[in-house]
This record gives structure tokens, sequence and C-alpha cells, in this order.
């Protein structure tokens, strides 16, 4: 079985708080083309959140135009994932971080790879997304998983008291058939695992706090209301992201 179609996995899934500085811009007549987010140097436009918008609602089981708060309370998700993804492109821009040609083209390998034959191209036609859309984003993802793997993930440190202290919570004595499942390397391998992500999921939301203050973040409440249909001031639309928390 070919795995979890990417684009749709990463427009999809973090659900973190962004404390934005919200603006409003003068209109202009091509309102698609108009900012809705900037972080620092990068811009993300009406268009492109209207784009990955259509993606994104294909996670969803139901139409979510039948149910307007749940429509709104997907788009305030996205806006949040997006406003992240541009908090983290801007760091790489700081690190001096980039994604070459060759690792994007083995990267685009490896996923087609598990697509038998012309199934690739015929699930990007199904989602009516642009192989060069596709590969952008891929391109993106690959460089937020280079700036999280230096910032975060090679700083990460499991110590051997960190392990047994894992394990009396967690297996010892609550757990009595384990020991017999599984031997200690494998109970070792899960642990660290285990620890391992809590770690990272701790580390990184103290990151992106910190980035949140570094970059100034500003989002277009007037291209909003035009979007959502709601017209809300900066506590009241800090508040309804909230809400879209998991």
């Amino acid at each position: 079985m070919p795995k979890p179609f990417p684009i749709i996995n990463w427009l999809i899934g973090s659900s973190l708080l962004v404390y934005a500085v919200l603006g409003c811009m003068n209109s202009e007549p091509n309102q698609d083309a108009e900012q809705l987010i900037r972080v620092g140097s990068r811009v993300l436009t009406v268009l492109e959140f209207n784009q990955d918008f259509e993606i994104s609602k294909t996670a969803y089981s139901s139409d979510l135009r039948d149910e307007p708060d749940n429509y709104r309370n997907a788009q305030l998700r996205l806006l949040n994932e997006l406003t992240i993804e541009l908090i983290i492109l801007e760091r790489a821009t700081e690190l001096g971080l980039s994604v070459s040609d060759e690792e994007l083209e083995k990267a685009v390998a490896d996923i087609k790879k598990d697509y038998p034959e012309d199934s690739f191209e015929k699930t990007l036609l199904e989602y009516a997304i642009s192989y060069e859309t596709w590969r952008d984003r891929l391109r993106k993802r690959l460089l937020m998983e280079k700036v999280i793997k230096q910032e975060l993930e090679d700083q990460i440190v499991i110590t051997s008291e960190d392990i047994a202290k894992y394990y009396d919570e967690n297996f010892r004595d609550k757990a009595p058939n384990v020991d017999s499942e599984l031997n200690t390397e494998d109970i070792n391998k899960m642990i660290i695992e285990q620890l391992r992500r809590a770690k990272l999921e701790h580390a990184y939301q103290i990151w992106i706090n910190k980035l949140k203050q570094k970059y100034p973040i500003e989002i277009n409440t007037v291209q909003w209301e035009r979007i959502s249909g709601l017209h809300l001031n900066e506590k009241e639309m800090l508040n309804n992201m909230k809400s879209t928390r998991e």
C-alpha cells in the first residue's frame, strides 16, 4: 500500500496557537494577490491561503460548507498552521539553511517509489494539485524538518536516569506481561522513542513561542473578514484561534 499522500498530511495536523500582531492594510483591486499573513520578510497571499484551504478540506469527512462553525474553525486552524510554517521558514533564512535540488529530487524519488506505475500522478489529479505546487510544498516541508532537526532534535539528550524513571512509572508493577513479551532491548528502545517524542514536543512549544516573539507577525484582518465572513478585533481573533487547539 502507498504511504498517505504527503501534501495532505503536511497541510493539516499542527494546531499550535499563534499570537499574532494583527494589522489592517488598504484594499487593492486584485484582492487575491493581497497579503494575508506576513512573518518577517515572508508573505502568504489570500490566493495561496485559499488554494491551501481547498486542499485541506479533503481531510474532513463531511462537506464543511454544511457546517458553518466547523468551516470557520477549519479556516482558523489552517491560518495557525500556515503562520507557524512562515515562522519556521523565516528561521531557516536566518540560519542560512536551504534544500538543494539534489535533496529535493531524492525526496521526490523516495515518495514516488511507493506509488505503483502512474498512481502518483493520478493522486495529484484526484486532489487537483499541480506537480509544481506539490514539489514546492515538499521543498518547504524538507526545509522545515531541517530547521527543527538542527534547532531541536540534535539537542535532545536521553539519560539513563530518564529511562529508569520512565520504566518505573510506566512499566514496573503496571504491566506484568510486558517483560515476558518484550526483551530489555525492545523495552529500552520503546522508552527512548517515547521520551524523545515527549521532549521534542515540549522543546518545540518553547521554541515556537520564542520565535513568535522574535519575528513580527501580521494578519490582514480586512482580508480575513472577506475570507471567513467574520469581523474580529485582535482579542476576538486570538480567542477564536485558541478554540482551534486540539
